[in-house]
């Protein structure tokens, strides 16, 4: 089945989204400023495998901004009306960058609409805390050179314009110098299997990866070599087979288990 595009009524949002392929629900969920385009190497692989799902949120792609602020917990209930009303039922998600951080609010609100949960170059606060560039963030203007390709994928896509460009950019910043704020314990709530992956040459620090990944239980940790926050553009394949090898299979027995240790084992491989 090839890739289909329309727009559902969300309860604060018109939302577009795009459909292929056949097997279990996975949500495909784009960084920020982007588009579904930015998927193109992971979805002829995943829909090989999985019924795809790749919503573009408020003010991203073809889906129209909404008055006042934009904040990723908005954008995780329109996440949740999405799985509720389109897909029906729990869905793995895959999230790259804010779409990472979306997936970690809906895992942490709604875990039984979550199934496998991967996050990529994901971050629990915000840009200045968890940034190993946190400059960059001061050059964010809308007009910079470093956002033309953000500007042009903007333009071909939106609803609103490329004159409405200015103010969804602004919005953005605002968001990353501010959001979000997930608690630690937030994060330890979360019960769905989770893989952390990270460039080890990623935006986010590796410091701060280990802190998401040591938060969440049982979580597996993945440093994609020669990468930096681009990973599933810079590395497709690579990427492609961690993300496909993990929704696919249960964690194997380990021989020396420490991080995942039960609490009642003496030692030796973990049954």
């Amino acid at each position: 089945m090839g890739a289909t595009g329309t727009y559902v009524q969300l309860p604060e949002v018109r939302t577009w989204y795009e459909s292929e392929g056949a097997g279990d629900p996975l949500l495909l969920l784009h960084g920020g400023l982007c588009t579904n385009d930015t998927w193109g190497a992971q979805r002829a692989a995943f829909a090989e495998r999985f019924r795809l799902f790749l919503p573009e949120r408020r003010g991203h792609g073809h889906t129209p901004d909404v008055d006042g602020p934009l904040s990723y917990r908005a954008m995780a209930d329109d996440t949740i009306a999405f799985i509720e009303s389109v897909v029906g039922g729990p869905a793995h998600l895959v999230g790259w960058s804010d779409g990472g951080i979306v997936a970690l609010l809906v895992a942490v609100a709604r875990p039984d609409l979550t199934r496998k949960l991967v996050v990529m170059g994901a971050n629990f606060l915000p840009g200045p805390q968890s940034s190993a560039a946190p400059e960059m963030l001061d050059h964010m203007r809308p007009d910079a050179p470093d956002m033309a390709m953000f500007r042009d994928l903007y333009a071909a896509a939106s609803p609103d314009g490329a004159g409405h460009w200015p103010i969804v950019a602004e919005k953005v910043a605002d968001m990353i110098r501010t959001q979000p704020t997930i608690s630690t314990d937030d994060l330890g709530r979360i019960t769905a299997p989770t893989l952390v992956v990270v460039g080890d040459d990623d935006l986010v620090t590796l410091e701060h990866t280990i802190a998401l990944y040591r938060a969440v239980p049982d979580a597996e940790l993945a440093v994609v070599p020669g990468t930096s926050h681009a990973l599933p553009m810079e590395k497709p394949e690579h990427v492609n087979r961690l993300v496909l090898d993990y929704l696919a299979h249960d964690p194997v027995p380990t021989f020396f288990p420490v991080r995942r240790a039960r609490s009642t084992a003496a030692g030796g491989a973990r049954s």
